[in-house]
């Protein structure tokens, strides 16, 4: 299942993909992790010392690598260089699965212990002094985009990606590419606003969102929360001695977190599984494509010099058993 935590800056989507990462790890689920936000905190609150996240291999520096390793024996994709972030695969794509060893991982990814468990983590990499006035923060996002795009799981696989903060990541198709996205939201006007950005944005793209309440402190935050955000409000969050004690880099055993949290982390996972019989990856490919098309004409053409409308094969629907197109 591919799950993605979204909100404002500080709502506290960060420690809660973080709580929710640990919860799968310590069912023995196999995990992937990625930090897709520009600041880079997820390995921070999955328990690496700061010098441990500052030296996980960035995605968009490996870029090239990847590139090749996706592109395979694709015959539209005539070379590397003309593969840009939205590509789609088709027949000849080599696609990545949750639970395997491939080249992408070994360069991009590091095992994170968790209480017994580990998961792959993967970031895209932090906006340098490089980028300023040259590099566009989306585009270091464009290492995850198109991995999701090659990216084939099943049942009781987890991707959980930490996206970039408010309603940037509609710069791109990338919010598509989930089954569910759970949105981090404090009970306040503006915890719910990105809420209302993400509902009209993602409307037409069948993408199933559900609220997260965070920092709720009594009955008045929660009837609040229903009253804008209705029955998305899937479960609260409340005061946790366990994540301070995270936060000062001291966890706990991650069986101590408070009964009510793990109660609501149990209850992200199952709506997140029930998400698994609604799968159409006919509309999943075609999305993949009407977004790929779109960047193409709007700058990806005039700078590859190529045209990428000819990388679409129109046989071709990603699935767990790729397939040809009725």
């Amino acid at each position: 299942m591919k799950i993605a935590f979204v909100g404002k800056g500080g709502s506290g989507k960060t420690t809660l993909s973080s709580l929710f990462i640990r919860h799968l790890a310590a069912s023995g689920a196999p995990v992937v992790a990625v930090d897709a936000d520009i600041n880079q905190h997820l390995g921070a609150a999955l328990g690496l010392e700061e010098t441990e996240a500052a030296a996980l291999p960035a995605m968009g520096e490996r870029l090239p690598l990847i590139k090749d390793y996706l592109r395979g024996s694709n015959p539209r994709i005539t070379s590397v260089e003309t593969m840009i972030k939205t590509t789609p695969p088709g027949a000849g794509s080599r696609l990545l699965r949750v639970d395997e060893a491939n080249p992408v991982y070994d360069a991009c990814a590091r095992p994170v212990e968790l209480d017994g468990g580990a998961v792959r983590l993967m970031v895209t990499g932090p906006f340098t002094e490089a980028d300023l006035g040259v590099a566009c923060y989306h585009s270091k996002t464009g290492a995850v985009e198109l991995c999701l795009n090659h990216l084939v799981d099943g049942p009781g696989e987890y991707v959980v990606v930490d996206m970039t903060a408010g309603s940037d990541s509609f710069a791109s198709g990338l919010f598509t590419r989930f089954d569910i996205t759970f949105l981090v939201a404090e009970p306040t006007r503006k915890g719910v606003s990105v809420y209302r950005q993400y509902r009209e944005y993602a409307r037409d793209f069948g993408v199933a969102l559900k609220v997260v309440g965070n920092k709720v402190q009594g009955q008045d935050d929660i009837d609040f929360l229903r009253a804008e955000v209705g029955d998305d409000l899937l479960v609260t969050v409340g005061h946790s001695d366990w994540v301070r004690a995270m936060e000062k880099g001291r966890p706990p055993r991650f069986e101590l977190l408070e009964e009510a949290n793990r109660l609501s982390l149990h209850a992200l996972r199952t709506a997140a599984d029930a998400t698994y019989e609604l799968r159409d990856w006919e509309r999943y490919t075609s999305q993949m494509v009407q977004f790929h098309l779109k960047n193409a004409i709007s700058w990806g053409n005039t700078k590859t010099g190529a045209d990428l409308a000819e990388q679409v094969d129109p046989g071709f629907v990603l699935g767990e058993s790729p397939m040809a197109a009725a």
